[in-house]
């Protein structure tokens, strides 16, 4: 390649990093937390209650976290409802696809805590109410109307308070269509490992949130883009470790099955305040 053509190749690249950086900062605003480094509850504060019932909101509120993730499906009615699985079978004394029962059907099951405690299956209204003005919500989008959802959330008056999470592109569009001003998580792909790839997808499908730390040499562009990081940490060996590992310069929060005791860790390393 000629010096000349190495020349214009780089300008090139360069216009195209800044345009795409002048474009990201025109990014919808996060919901706002009192804190700078943000716990999400992991469906709930569910090491007792149940996952993704009101029991399991009203938890990670009690403990200070910042955000609660919903999973949101629909019944066969039409209703919104909180559920992880497509099936009632692992959390309730149900059986089916919950997309198969009526809500009347769905709001009669029982969910049993590990303290004996017996609880419902949740509504998306009555999952709002809780959390208004007390806890930020990230709605995991599995199976819904993204219009339904919308209406559900500006009803509540809730807009500034929800960040929604799009496992495909479909998804993106639709609520990109909808509410245009509510700010998207997704997961970036093992792929995007070089600045260029990165730009890429950002320039297509910008987003606000995504899920995963990438190379490291990508976190300063992050940054400078104005993205944010809340790294999925839930696992079976979740655990101080894992914790330590996770929180880098330009991670802004992690999503955790421990919440509790991930406050209690960054409180401890001064991370988060007491």
């Amino acid at each position: 390649m000629s010096i000349k053509a190495g020349l214009s190749f780089t300008i090139m690249l360069l216009s195209s990093f800044w345009i795409t950086v002048a474009a990201q900062q025109a990014l919808r605003p996060l919901p706002k937390s009192k804190n700078a480094f943000i716990v999400i509850a992991h469906r709930g504060s569910h090491l007792i209650k149940p996952e993704n019932t009101i029991a399991s909101i009203e938890d990670a509120i009690a403990i200070g976290a910042d955000y609660v993730e919903l999973d949101l499906r629909t019944t066969k009615d039409g209703q919104l409802v909180l559920l992880h699985n497509e099936g009632v079978d692992q959390v309730s004394n149900g059986q089916g696809l919950i997309k198969d029962l009526d809500f009347e059907e769905v709001k009669k099951l029982v969910l049993k805590g590990k303290d004996g405690s017996l609880h419902q299956i949740a509504g998306f209204d009555e999952a709002l109410k809780a959390c208004k003005n007390k806890i930020n919500i990230y709605l995991d989008f599995k199976s819904a109307d993204p219009e339904k959802a919308y209406r559900a959330i500006k009803k509540e008056n809730m807009e500034h308070q929800v960040l929604v999470y799009v496992g495909n592109s479909h998804d993106y569009t639709s609520w990109r269509k909808t509410a245009a001003q509510m700010p998207l998580i997704a997961s970036l792909a093992q792929s995007v490992t070089t600045k260029e790839a990165l730009m890429e997808v950002f320039a297509k499908a910008p987003l606000e949130v995504i899920d995963r730390v990438p190379a490291e040499d990508l976190l300063p562009l992050l940054k400078r883009m104005g993205i944010s990081i809340f790294a999925d940490v839930q696992n079976a060996t979740e655990s101080p470790e894992n914790w330590d590992k996770a929180i880098k310069p330009g991670v802004q929060g992690l999503q955790t099955d421990h919440p509790e005791a991930l406050i209690k860790y960054l409180k401890a390393k001064k991370i988060r305040p007491n």
